[in-house]
């Protein structure tokens, strides 16, 4: 059995009109082959449960029972406008989950004391409580579903809150769990973003975390496809809120999607697609405001279309950090110092270049920067640079045909370039920028690269 693995996100479930169309969806694809269906919590609701913690931390038990009120009424609202007759033990289970999330975060407000691991079970809450709303709105239209507790299908390591997936202990609870609602022909929903350690402590997988949940699925069980239900219509050549006239890239490959996704594309998270990657399953990216697009299909190998490039991404606001000192100069052990530093700091590094006494780095994440600054002080020179972006162009061809990476940098005449890098893989040129200038170089690339496609149709 391959399996359809479709997951929908917090956009596409975000209010009872928004799990109606996911549910209609589902239930056609259902009617064909078995489906598994990983579903993210509501729209926002992570982010107020967050800042539930918070209030709690603080103390604030009155703000955290306020918060809590809301986040239930809107649970409670949709599961009203859904369901015709009274949806008693879904109510039931919503109101326990509730009910034990107001326990962790009493405990908290008493302590004034948050551990991650009880941050992740409040998180947690979203999508158990989404993912029981779709399984019952599924079965309330005739299809046959099984709501399946995703801490006892998705087995982690248990580093709170970004915990990584056990690939072979998933494959086995899988099995366990999974497979008999499949073999008895019916959906199985779980929610996606949350797992659990072999001990059955509840932990989440940070950012992007449901995307990973449906690729670790999708892996475990041998799936036909990968389907990521959002609302766009696939992977873009440019970010619209940018450039005119962005398309939808109808087929790219796992490298292509994962260095755009890794240098800005907000569709996926870098890392989510890579189980999927290595097991070489397809993944498809969908509109659920238009369920009959074809959208984007990403996959091992693409054959080497018309267009020069894929598409462009880009990161905004970065920091650049200079490190120079001519004791570099022919002194080996430099640059592994300098690294050490942001390891210490748990700083990742995303655009590198040298020279024979500098090194240039760019940080999308700048929280631990006084500290970084100040250890590096200790062996170098160092220049701080904020309000900087990344743009990058993207595509399989960056490796075929050698006058694409100077056409690149000749599309961006006149604008200043801070930095200028090209992957070892060679299927990203990179430019590092002032932010301001963002908007100018996307648009020059685009038209450059991709209008020229557009009047040729």
């Amino acid at each position: 059995m391959h399996p359809l693995v479709m997951k929908f996100g917090g956009t596409s479930v975000a209010d009872a009109a928004a799990i109606s169309r996911a549910v209609r969806i589902a239930a056609a694809a259902a009617a064909r082959e078995p489906v598994v269906l990983v579903v993210s919590a509501m729209s926002g609701v992570t982010d107020e449960l967050l800042q539930t913690c918070d209030l709690a931390r603080s103390g604030n038990v009155d703000g955290v029972e306020s918060r809590i009120r809301g986040v239930e009424a809107r649970h409670g609202a949709v599961v009203g406008e859904i369901f015709r007759v009274q949806a008693d033990d879904l109510l039931a289970h919503i109101s326990s989950e509730f009910d034990e999330m107001r326990s962790v975060l009493r405990s908290v407000a008493v302590l004034r004391e948050l551990t991650q691991r009880g941050a992740d079970r409040v998180t947690a809450a979203g999508e158990l409580m989404s993912s029981r709303i779709v399984a019952a709105a599924l079965a309330s239209v005739g299809t046959p579903a099984t709501w399946l507790d995703a801490r006892r299908v998705l087995i982690t390591d248990d580093v709170h809150p970004v915990a990584l997936p056990r690939l072979d202990e998933t494959r086995t609870a899988a099995g366990r769990e999974v497979l008999p609602v499949l073999e008895a022909g019916e959906v199985a929903v779980v929610g996606g973003f949350v797992g659990a350690t072999a001990d059955g402590i509840t932990t989440t997988l940070g950012r992007g975390g449901s995307d990973l949940s449906a690729s670790v699925l999708g892996a475990a069980l041998h799936a036909r496809e990968i389907q990521i239900w959002t609302d766009v219509d696939g992977m873009l050549t440019a970010d619209p809120r940018l450039v005119d006239g962005a398309e939808v890239v109808p087929h790219l490959s796992f490298e292509e999607a994962s260095e755009l996704a890794y240098f800005g594309a907000k569709v996926l998270h870098p890392s989510t697609i890579l189980p999927a990657v290595q097991d070489g399953i397809p993944v498809r990216i969908l509109n659920t405001l238009r369920p009959d697009g074809a959208g984007s299909l990403i996959t091992r190998h693409v054959t080497s279309g018309d267009g020069a490039l894929t598409a462009l991404a880009c990161k905004r606001n970065i920091t650049v950090v200079d490190v120079t000192s001519t004791r570099m100069l022919l002194a080996h052990g430099f640059l592994r110092r300098v690294f050490e530093v942001f390891e210490q700091h748990a700083t990742s590094v995303d655009v590198v270049t040298t020279s024979e006494v500098s090194v240039s780095m760019t940080l999308d994440d700048d929280r631990r920067l006084g500290a970084i600054e100040r250890d590096l002080r200790l062996i170098a020179d160092v220049q701080v640079e904020r309000g900087m972006a990344i743009v990058s162009a993207v595509g399989d061809n960056l490796r075929r045909d050698s006058t694409l990476a100077v056409r690149l940098i000749v599309a961006l005449d006149g604008l200043p370039l801070r930095m200028v890098s090209q992957a070892a893989s060679r299927r990203n040129l990179t430019v590092v920028l002032a932010d301001r200038d963002v908007p100018a170089a996307m648009e020059r690339l685009h038209q450059k690269f991709f209008a020229p496609a557009r009047s040729a149709r």
